[in-house]
């Protein structure tokens, strides 16, 4: 396996078992190697000494104004899959891994893709014409779905490594669950994220895209809540199903049932969309165990509301704790991110698609979504881009508002992505080279 320090096969094998053996990585057991290297095997969790980290320290300001980001070198500990120790940079300790002075963060986190129905890893596929709207659309998925099941596994894996090759080491995918796949597309995902377990961590959505009743999903969701899936999902429920309440009805009771989140695409922009929201957010008011574990993916509607109804309706999700996950939609739809901030609703993001009959525009990078969402909205400074880094990251900053430092702390999850940048602004604005990724200790590449 070639690296990029040309070690040869048989050092590698070698120095990977010293790995398993737990002890630390050094770079003198590497041979002069160091974190960077090409790596997308299974490591156990170890320990692993890093010098030459850069972090980011605080904010330098000017009349009031922050200009700047501070930063400093330091020397990380990790084991166990968790932050060790942090102390000051020990630059010619030979037994700690160099990381160049790369920058520092949290890993990135993809919390709305679909990891189960891809052409990924597969030749070039551009999109076909769309005819008969969504359910023209489920009508192709129930011709396809049987061909891209046969090697669903095989395009899973090759896209988390898509996936961890942008920084990100975690998911939220929604899995197909209607009559045509059954369970098979959720099993054959399962096989996937168990062969890369180590160095990928995803959370599942029931996600009955043919619709709960316009196609009978529902015996399929009933059995796939009672297996480890995260979330109970849902779409569209007035154009596919028809009936709003009697979905959301059905959706909230099956998760309150097994203990599971819901999370819901709603690309309806129009009446029903608004009803549809305003809906969910009585029935998690009325069964509090769902909130801050509820949420609405697209959400288009709220950018077609006028400024009164889109403050109003960011009030009540706020209070209801319910989430939107934005794929951060451009064009003619701005979605009102700003406002949902203002009103301190979690907002999340993901590639949705990276190559498939929907949309073959997803790259793989969520701090692509984040320069994105500054550019719509203009956060240009140094601050505000900063900031902006918490849609890739699922909300951990280094720097709080202040500039006080919140992030690493000893005991985080060593969950770590190493970029070519000088501060988390830089990195937003210039959509930096990832360098490195480190997930539950374990070196991905």
């Amino acid at each position: 396996m070639k690296t990029s320090n040309h070690i040869s096969r048989k050092d590698f094998i070698r120095n990977s078992a010293l790995a398993m053996a737990g002890l630390t990585l050094t770079s003198g057991t590497l041979s002069g190697a160091s974190l960077f290297f090409d790596y997308t095997g299974s490591l156990i969790k170890n320990k692993i000494s890093l010098k030459n980290v850069r972090l980011e320290t605080g904010f330098m300001y000017d009349e009031g104004e922050v200009v700047s980001t501070k930063t400093d070198l330091f020397s990380i500990e990790i084991e166990n899959g968790k932050i060790k120790t942090i102390s000051a940079n020990q630059p010619h300790n030979t037994k700690a891994i160099d990381a160049k002075g790369y920058l520092m963060l949290p890993a990135f986190k993809d919390m709305h893709i679909h990891l189960d129905k891809t052409f990924y890893g597969e030749k070039w596929q551009a999109v076909k014409k769309r005819t008969g709207g969504v359910k023209g659309m489920i009508e192709l998925e129930q011709q396809m779905l049987p061909e891209m099941l046969k090697n669903s596994t095989f395009k899973a894996e090759k896209m988390i490594e898509l996936l961890q090759s942008k920084g990100t080491s975690f998911a939220r995918s929604h899995v197909n669950i209607e009559p045509t796949s059954k369970l098979n597309s959720l099993k054959n995902l399962q096989k996937a994220l168990e062969n890369k377990k180590a160095t990928f961590g995803a959370e599942l959505v029931a996600f009955p895209q043919h619709g709960v009743f316009y196609t009978d999903s529902v015996p399929y969701l009933k059995e796939a809540a009672q297996t480890d899936i995260d979330f109970i999902g849902g779409v569209d429920p007035y154009t596919i199903d028809g009936a709003i309440e009697k979905t959301i009805d059905f959706t909230v009771q099956l998760a309150l049932d097994h203990k599971k989140g819901i999370d819901i695409h709603l690309h309806e922009s129009g009446e029903s969309g608004l009803k549809t929201v305003e809906y969910l957010i009585n029935k998690v008011n009325e069964n509090p165990t769902l909130k801050g574990n509820t949420y609405l993916s697209h959400c288009f509607v709220l950018g077609k509301l006028d400024k009164p109804k889109q403050e109003e309706i960011a009030e009540k999700l706020a209070d209801a704790q319910i989430g939107i996950v934005s794929t951060i939609p451009f064009g003619g739809l701005i979605m009102p991110i700003p406002t949902l901030y203002k009103h301190n609703v979690t907002v999340l993001t993901g590639n949705d698609s990276i190559v498939d009959h929907w949309n073959t525009f997803g790259s793989g990078s969520v701090l692509q979504k984040a320069n994105l969402m500054a550019q719509l909205y203009g956060y240009s400074t140094e601050f505000l881009l900063s900031r902006s880094l918490r849609l890739a990251t699922g909300n951990i900053l280094p720097l709080d508002d202040k500039g006080n430092q919140q992030w690493p702390r000893t005991g985080n999850d060593a969950n770590l992505v190493f970029v070519n940048a000088t501060c988390s602004a830089e990195a937003v604005s210039r959509i930096s080279k990832v360098e490195s990724l480190i997930h539950q200790g374990n070196i991905v590449f």
